[in-house]
């Protein structure tokens, strides 16, 4: 770079310069140097003038301005000189290397930083992205509640439960009211339909993978309160270790509940998700530990191997298994 560019592109004013040699692109100039804003606008004109598309000989041009090929040299000249010097920050590396010519790899590495930096801030596109998901998720899961909430308004056992709860509040009977002036069929049984699963969301509590969103869920606000989530855990870990393993004290329901889903490897929501009465079995056998925990286990092996031996889908399963193997290919519909 510091060979094909003219010198009297390259220097600011004030500062000191290589000897100079004649060039067609670099006539003397009779104003600031190129590092202004005046040395720009030449810039930009020589390229129009040297432009192979654009390029006519004048009367003034001498020697090998004359050719086109001399032209196109002198256009790359004039394109690397405005890359260079079209902005502070790289005219000062160029000055640093005309004085510091023996950095080579430095200058190398100051060039390809610049030239391959991203245009937009990292921290920017991190931004955004983590935004676009967060809303990917409230809607996703927004999406997720609904579906539970009208595939439990087809369940005759709370689609009963929430019309009573409905005729005893009246509201019905006002949905009802207000649809025959005003309303058709359609409409009012539109609205009874959203009464009943309004009731329906109001009474039943949600857990697991459909449960109703809640902001402090979504991963913007997961990122933002990690350090709070971090030194909690912190602070609950060496409480852990103070009190059960240092003093020796004896596990308590909430402890021994976190003790068995761990051994059960279930995540929170799949936890929460199970009924209370199941809860309530674990802690009357105890299965926070191991040995009564590693009984549990078998027995739940035991019995899902019985049911498989009586299910005829497994038997006729397991026929198919001996006699065709997956490698057959048959006609049978099942």
């Amino acid at each position: 770079l510091a060979r094909s560019l003219p010198p009297k592109l390259a220097r600011p004013p004030g500062t000191l310069r290589p000897p100079q040699t004649p060039s067609p692109v670099t006539p003397e100039p009779r104003g600031p140097e190129v590092p202004g804003l005046l040395g720009i606008c030449r810039l930009r004109s020589l390229a129009r003038r040297y432009h192979p598309d654009r390029y006519r000989p004048e009367p003034g041009d001498g020697g090998p301005g004359r050719t086109l090929r001399h032209a196109e040299e002198a256009f790359l000249l004039v394109a690397t000189a405005y890359e260079t010097l079209k902005d502070e920050e790289t005219r000062k590396d160029y000055d640093y290397m005309l004085d510091h010519p023996e950095e080579y790899y430095s200058h190398y590495y100051h060039y390809y930083s610049r030239r391959l930096a991203p245009k937009v801030d990292v921290r920017v596109v991190i931004l955004v992205t983590v935004c676009a998901i967060s809303v990917f998720q409230y809607f996703s899961w927004w999406n997720s509640y609904n579906k539970a909430i009208n595939y439990l308004a087809t369940v005759p056992k709370y689609r009963i439960q929430a019309t009573e709860i409905a005729k005893q509040q009246g509201l019905l009977k006002k949905a009802k009211e207000k649809g025959r002036s005003k309303k058709s069929k359609e409409e009012t049984r539109d609205e009874e339909e959203n009464i009943i699963k309004n009731i329906i969301k109001s009474k039943i509590d949600i857990k697991g993978g459909y449960q109703k969103p809640q902001i402090r869920d979504l991963l913007l606000f997961q990122i933002i309160l990690a350090p709070f989530h971090l030194c909690s855990y912190g602070a609950w870990y060496c409480r852990w270790i103070y009190n059960f393993n240092i003093k020796g004290k004896e596990y308590g329901e909430e402890e021994r509940l976190y003790i068995i889903r761990k051994s059960m490897k279930m995540s929170q929501s799949q936890f929460d998700s199970l009924e209370d009465h199941q809860k309530e079995t674990f802690l009357k056998r105890e299965l926070w530990i191991k040995e009564n925990y590693e009984a549990y286990k078998q027995e739940q092996e035991e019995e899902l191997k019985k049911k498989l031996a009586n299910d005829p889908r497994w038997k006729r399963y397991r026929r198919w298994m001996k006699n065709e193997g997956p490698g057959r290919l048959t006609f049978v519909d099942d």
